[in-house]
């Protein structure tokens, strides 16, 4: 479904990303996991066009992304719930929600993506007139995701989900996201929490100074000490 070929990342004179070799098919959680500043930020920036690659080639469902424009990429599928959630403060999560779905134009669909929005995310709907930065951290990582998903894509990609939240909702974001897997959403995600997304994911890849050092499945990477010694830090 997502395919990464050779794919390099430079800022400048720093690579921040080096030849990555990168797979998602349809139906997968994919993780990719590494200390920070290893390139997972940078990967995902890159699928959505908001970091230019200096090398190789991108696909999407057999399509060439790599040069596209970001919005253009969210019309063919793809979105990206950045790390910090980056709510829009001063608007309502009601309005969070319709700038989510800015991409779309069938008004009846929107409707029906945002009713099963607020079934996924109860609190949303009970406080959908209540201005984003008034909400606790989990309830604004909840918006965030949620205004990804009213694009309808058909691949989510996720950066930190669980940064800065306290571990009963850590919980909840991942019980959150293997519900999402169920519904037959393929996500790729960057996380911190190298056990917890080892956990849902079927399969991960170790970044470490910008380069793959590691990919395999989830029970190959969780079983492999040497690994999650000196790069997950487990």
């Amino acid at each position: 479904m997502l395919l990464l070929e050779n794919v390099s990342v430079s800022y400048g004179p720093i690579q921040a990303v080096r030849n990555a070799d990168i797979a998602v098919k349809k139906g997968e959680v994919v993780t990719l996991l590494g200390p920070n500043g290893a390139g997972k930020s940078s990967t995902l920036g890159a699928v959505m066009g908001l970091h230019p690659i200096s090398g190789g080639q991108i696909l999407f469902e057999d399509r060439l992304i790599s040069g596209m424009a970001t919005e253009k990429i969210v019309r063919h599928g793809l979105t990206l719930t950045p790390e910090g959630r980056q709510v829009f403060a001063g608007l309502t999560v009601y309005e969070n929600l319709r700038l989510g779905a800015a991409a779309r134009q069938d008004r009846k669909e929107i409707r029906e993506t945002r009713s099963m929005v607020f079934e996924l995310f109860p609190i949303l709907s009970d406080r959908r007139s209540q201005q984003a930065g008034t909400l606790s951290g989990g309830e604004q990582q909840q918006l965030a995701i949620a205004r990804s998903l009213m694009s309808k894509p058909r691949l989510l990609m996720l950066d930190e989900p669980s940064l800065g939240l306290a571990p009963v909702i850590v919980d909840q974001i991942f019980r959150l996201i293997s519900r999402l897997r169920k519904n037959g959403l393929t996500i790729l995600l960057v996380e911190q929490n190298a056990e917890m997304s080892l956990q849902i994911a079927d399969r991960g890849y170790v970044f470490a100074s910008g380069e793959i050092e590691k990919s395999g499945t989830s029970k190959e990477l969780r079983s492999s000490s040497d690994i999650m010694a000196a790069y997950l830090g487990t």
